[in-house]
């Protein structure tokens, strides 16, 4: 087994180089993704005085909607890409 579970294990066990690459890629993409959801979320759904510890209830769908509304449009955005790039 290779190192993250796919594959044929790598000679006298090497570390595969492009694997790792493509982790800390993959990596470095998902922090990016959540970073902008949670600047994003929070300057919409959270008022900046904090006046309690916990979110209260307003907040809480906020940053539900907010999240959810996110996604949703990275997911068009991606299917507009593949089709540009199918056709291209």
């Amino acid at each position: 087994m290779s190192l993250f579970g796919r594959g044929a294990p790598t000679p006298s066990g090497a570390v595969n180089q492009e694997r790792i690459e493509m982790a800390i890629n993959e990596i470095d993409m998902v922090s990016d993704v959540f970073n902008r959801i949670v600047s994003s979320c929070h300057s919409k759904c959270i008022s900046p005085r904090y006046a309690e510890g916990d979110l209260n209830k307003g907040e809480s769908v906020c940053i539900d909607r907010c999240v959810a509304k996110f996604f949703e449009v990275n997911k068009k955005v991606g299917e507009k890409m593949q089709s540009a790039g199918a056709n291209a």
